[in-house]
């Protein structure tokens, strides 16, 4: 008989508030990764949000601090929120991966991000299951491809259906009552990683798919 994969399935509490999904996830060992991980990053933001935006995992700042967007990636997306004309502080922000995963560093230098593995986005999706489902926002808020087919599956391709309103996938990301419509765009990260004449069109592109969910919002 086939041995059973352990996910983040296996750490969920019965009651499933943001709260009590916060204390469970900080011992989870639903994947590998929380091996080396600094801690869990939970999501964070106002329990009444209208707009949830996921990432694709916490970054080495936010593996230090224990909060999700933090560092240079989560500046620029609170700058070209503000461009959108969406409150930062209303948003409720989380990750499709809640730990860092990294190249191991050589000494005294920084610890590199890596791409998670299918594998363990699908491990970690309970967990970001629950949060829309606690929330029940109007909206969510894709930021790049992995946080994308975590939530609309691996058929999405965000060259091809960015800043389009779409519906949640439930086979892809698990049953939500009410599911919340999506809409998906680029990481602030790779916006940062354009090159210098590429830099301005790819965060402009950003701010216009904001804009979209400050429509779809109002």
């Amino acid at each position: 008989m086939a041995t059973r994969t352990t996910t983040a399935a296996d750490f969920l509490p019965a009651h499933r508030d943001i709260e009590s999904l916060r204390t469970a996830a900080a011992s989870c060992q639903g994947c590998g990764l929380y091996q080396h991980a600094t801690q869990t990053v939970f999501g964070d933001g106002p329990r009444d949000a209208k707009l949830v935006v996921v990432g694709e995992q916490p970054g080495d700042k936010e593996d230090t601090a224990g909060e999700p967007f933090v560092g240079p990636a989560g500046a620029l997306l609170g700058r070209a929120l503000t461009e959108a004309g969406i409150d930062r502080r209303e948003a409720y922000v989380t990750n499709a991966v809640k730990h860092f995963k990294f190249v191991p560093p050589e000494r005294g230098k920084r610890r590199i991000h890596q791409k998670p593995s299918r594998t363990e986005v699908v491990a970690c999706r309970p967990w970001l299951v629950a949060e829309v489902e606690a929330l029940r926002p109007h909206l969510v808020l894709c930021l790049g491809a992995t946080a994308a087919q975590s939530v609309l599956g691996t058929s999405f391709r965000i060259t091809q259906q960015r800043g389009q309103l779409l519906e949640w996938d439930v086979d892809a990301a698990g049953v939500v009552t009410d599911p919340p419509a999506v809409l998906a765009t680029t990481h602030p990260a790779s916006v940062l990683r354009a090159r210098d004449e590429d830099r301005k069109r790819a965060y402009a592109d950003l701010v216009d798919d904001l804009r979209a969910v400050a429509r779809a919002l109002s």
